[in-house]
């Protein structure tokens, strides 16, 4: 082991121990806490971000992983990575001074943010960050300036308009104007090494990748020409996280296979990256949030006063955390987050029309309208699964509720699997091809040793 994680930093639990039973113990103890302190938290489950990571390399053997840091930055996830032996992609300066206090080496390490302050430029010049993105002018003038002896990656716009996240608009440059800046660089005695994209988050179509490396080809090819070295190719991210996405993983995958042998076949010489996120860290996370108040809402319809029986209702639920803390995602994503519950209801229980709603005092922290829930109470806990991606720590950033404490959990036997570098040997495909997430009570019956498994030296 690289020794980035250790047993002090998770919860080991045993086979048959699952992640729900975690959360019942700890929700239980929060519930029993004379404090009331903890009103919110999550549980990590570490070993499915160890499956998603095996998975990865099953799928796309030929692409380097990288982490955004930006996806969630929290000690344990960063700590499993670097575990794993990935490269972190850092956005600015404090997410690179996060992955080296933990021990990261600066030569795993991409400053990919297209859209750098010059003080953070000359903070990866003094603490060894080499490799940079860039995808305009401005940006090559600022490199020349503060980080001389930088290595580029040219961000290239791709066709982004079916995915969820539009990038393309704020960062890429557009084919026509590649060879211009590459000139410019070569001018300015910048070496420019390689291509990156990303064609957004949730995109329906995979062949958007397909396009985006050809297109890549052709920059390879005016880079050659002008006599720069072009060895990198970075596919970029958005690649989906949870299971019943648009596109699973494997059709992405075998387009990206396809694609690669055709424009850059195996021995060609370019190193291929990819930058991870939400497939990592979206399905490992769980989050436990208590409702802290409520009231009903009945609904006034005409006509009613000469009716018989109950007037409807509606009732309003407000829990401890929101859209301006780990709910974001209602903002960014146009979720509708859908709670479990934690004490499961009996079938003879009336169900009312709800809605959750988060501790701002303003009419836009709505988590959920139109749910039909059972009569909860205060005190009461809901469960949301799938919570991993662009939610730790986002509280404090958006001026919501202070971040919420996070618990990690591992089986043992996928410790042992990570201690010893051991991969679990490939199990059938199921029915729909979903890669299994290696969680809490997983069994390993058989390993196959592969020493080191993904553990690059360095970016260059």
């Amino acid at each position: 082991m690289a020794g980035y994680l250790s047993e002090s930093d998770f919860v080991m639990v045993e086979e048959g121990f699952s992640t729900a039973d975690l959360l019942e113990e700890l929700t239980l103890g929060a519930s029993q806490a004379t404090t009331g302190e903890v009103a919110a938290f999550f549980v990590a489950d570490l070993g499915a971000i160890v499956r998603k990571h095996f998975c990865f390399l099953k799928r796309l053997p030929r692409v380097r992983p990288f982490y955004a840091v930006k996806c969630n930055s929290s000690p344990g996830v960063l700590k499993v990575l670097a575990e794993l032996g990935l490269g972190f992609s850092c956005a600015n300066k404090a997410e690179m001074e996060l992955v080296q206090h933990i021990g990261v080496p600066a030569s795993k390490i991409i400053y990919s943010s297209p859209c750098k302050q010059i003080a953070q430029i000359k903070y990866a010049a003094k603490n060894g960050v080499r490799l940079l993105s860039f995808d305009n002018e401005m940006e090559l003038e600022k490199v020349v300036k503060s980080h001389p002896s930088a290595k580029m990656v040219l961000c290239i716009a791709t066709n982004d308009s079916h995915s969820l996240s539009h990038l393309s608009f704020k960062f890429g440059a557009s084919l026509k104007s590649c060879r211009h800046l590459l000139e410019n660089a070569k001018k300015s005695q910048v070496d420019v090494v390689g291509v990156s994209f990303h064609i957004g988050s949730d995109c329906p179509d995979p062949k958007a990748y397909s396009q985006s490396i050809a297109d890549a080809r052709l920059v390879f090819e005016m880079g050659a020409e002008l006599g720069h070295r072009m060895q990198i190719l970075d596919l970029g991210g958005g690649f989906p996280g949870v299971e019943g996405a648009k596109v699973r993983f494997e059709e992405i995958s075998s387009v990206i296979n396809s694609a690669l042998d055709l424009y850059f076949p195996e021995g060609c010489g370019v190193d291929i990256l990819a930058k991870l996120g939400r497939y990592y860290v979206t399905s490992a996370f769980t989050l436990a949030v208590s409702i802290i108040s409520k009231k009903e809402v009945f609904l006034d319809q005409p006509g009613r006063e000469e009716e018989n029986g109950p007037t409807p209702k509606t009732i309003v639920y407000y829990l401890h955390d929101g859209v301006y803390g780990s709910f974001n995602s209602v903002l960014f994503d146009n979720t509708c987050p859908t709670p479990m519950l934690q004490k499961k209801p009996s079938s003879e229980q009336p169900l009312y029309s709800s809605s959750l709603w988060g501790p701002a005092a303003e009419g836009c922290d709505c988590i959920a309208e139109g749910l039909r829930l059972p009569q909860l109470h205060v005190g009461d806990w809901l469960v949301f699964e799938n919570m991993g991606a662009y939610t730790v720590g986002m509280g404090s950033l958006l001026g919501g509720t202070q971040a919420c404490r996070i618990t990690y959990a591992m089986s043992r036997v996928t410790w042992e699997a990570l201690r010893g570098q051991l991969l679990p040997a490939e199990q059938d495909d199921d029915a729909e091809g979903v890669c299994k997430p290696l969680s809490c009570g997983w069994e390993i019956t058989d390993t196959l040793c592969v020493g080191p498994v993904c553990t690059p030296a360095s970016i260059m």
